[in-house]
């Protein structure tokens, strides 16, 4: 079983990877993540939402969990938005995926589960690495996107504490995915209205390729379901801390395939400490 839950996240770590990859020069007026939203809920919505609706047994507990699940969601995509316009993602972005340590402090201090010592060493160094990544380039004009990442940061340790818990009400993949449908519609209506308010238009006036709009509909959700799966056997934040090695491997292909190498001794330094922890997380396996 344990085999299997490294090939999901693995799975789950190479769609994330190559999806953000191929949008990584897109303009921000095309805006990716709303067309991957929508695309979502148009090729894996109906399947999703027919499988929670007809396999799931509701109740009070599953309708507070995807209640927060949905609401965290929400946030953490208007978060991430806001970052994203006042930074590089390749800065702002591990800021964001420093979320194990607080998912791992919240799972222990309210819910009682229990982390090796090494667990908590190998995300304390995966987290530490982050941060030096983070630092590599970092410019003074960026401090403004620090405060959206840290709230993205917070909103995802929210979401993911509460899909752990709704992990024993979902019975099947389906299930799960029909979970994150609904947060990822909320997402998309929430997006919408605010480009509403602001431009006066219910969708980005440029859309990505249709190849690109595809495979961020299906990888969007695929990917994350993946993550849920795998918390039905590890414990949430080392699922979202294996995760983090899809930074690694995006940085590692922007210095040697994309030839981005400003402040690469830095980046390297990073991405060695990430990778540290992230074997000291699985040792304590």
């Amino acid at each position: 079983m344990i085999e299997k839950t490294y090939l999901a996240i693995g799975a789950s770590v190479f769609m994330h990877v190559s999806w953000n990859l191929l949008v990584r020069h897109q303009p921000k007026e095309t805006y990716p993540l709303w067309w991957a939203l929508a695309a979502h809920c148009l090729l894996l919505g109906p399947w999703g939402i027919y499988s929670l609706v007809t396999e799931v047994q509701w109740s009070s507990e599953l309708f507070i969990c995807l209640s927060i699940s949905a609401f965290a969601n929400t946030l953490y995509f208007f978060a991430l938005k806001g970052a994203y316009a006042r930074a590089q993602v390749t800065l702002v972005y591990p800021i964001i995926r420093s979320s194990p340590l607080l998912i791992a402090l919240w799972s222990t201090l309210f819910f009682g589960e229990f982390l090796s010592k090494a667990a908590w060493a190998g995300i304390a160094f995966s987290v530490t690495g982050l941060f030096i990544l983070a630092g590599a380039g970092w410019r003074n004009q960026d401090n403004r996107a620090i405060p959206w990442a840290i709230f993205a940061a917070l909103a995802t340790s929210l979401y993911s504490l509460s899909d752990k818990a709704a992990t024993p009400l979902l019975p099947s993949f389906g299930a799960i995915l029909g979970f994150i449908t609904v947060g990822y519609l909320l997402s998309l209506a929430a997006l919408t209205v605010q480009m509403r308010l602001q431009a006066g238009i219910w969708q980005p006036r440029l859309a990505p390729r249709p190849l690109l709009i595809l495979m961020g509909g299906l990888s969007i959700g695929l990917a994350y379901a993946l993550v849920i799966h795998a918390m039905r056997f590890f414990p949430a934040a080392e699922v979202v801390a294996f995760t983090n090695a899809g930074i690694v491997i995006a940085s590692i292909l922007s210095i040697s395939v994309f030839r981005e190498r400003s402040h690469w001794r830095s980046r390297v330094a990073g991405m060695l400490v990430i990778c540290v922890g992230l074997t000291v997380l699985g040792i304590s396996r």
